[in-house]
């Protein structure tokens, strides 16, 4: 009786096989010369790839991708502008008569367009100035702008 070992191992003289019956032949192995330069080429990739960020670009100080940061420059007509247009949205659906003052200070995020958080003098009818929070969604490309929240803003 044969012995299984020396079946599985046995050469079949007519196919002049020296497989074992449904076995796979060999895969040859690649060879460390040869994969260096592909791992070479990937981190050559990724380190062009992290070097293209806006914020690598800017030395770390651009804006992220669903990150809150300070508005470079408040003064901005832009942003004037978004206050003001802020304060006019709120005046005309409470009826309160507030009038825009300026933007003092704010933060934008940056997201499918931008929002902003800005800090708005803005005065009432008797002409006291008071301090309040207004959040704007703008997306330029497709002329949209909304007023999310206006409310007192906290000292």
């Amino acid at each position: 009786k044969p012995n299984r070992l020396h079946a599985i191992t046995s050469v079949d003289a007519s196919s002049r096989s020296t497989t074992a019956p449904n076995s796979q032949p060999p895969t040859p192995a690649i060879s460390s010369m040869a994969r260096a330069p592909v791992l070479l080429l990937l981190a050559l990739l990724a380190a062009a790839l992290a070097a293209a960020t806006p914020a690598a670009a800017l030395g770390g100080r651009g804006a992220r991708v669903g990150g809150w940061g300070p508005i470079p420059d408040v003064r901005d007509a832009h942003i004037q502008e978004l206050g003001g247009w802020a304060v006019e949205q709120h005046a005309r659906l409470a009826s309160d008569g507030l009038r825009f003052r300026r933007v003092t200070r704010g933060e934008q995020q940056v997201v499918s367009g931008m929002n902003y958080r800005l800090f708005v003098d803005a005065a009432d009818g008797s002409g006291r100035s008071a301090p309040y929070l207004a959040e704007v969604y703008e997306q330029s490309w497709t002329k949209t702008r909304q007023l999310t929240s206006f409310k007192p803003a906290a000292n």
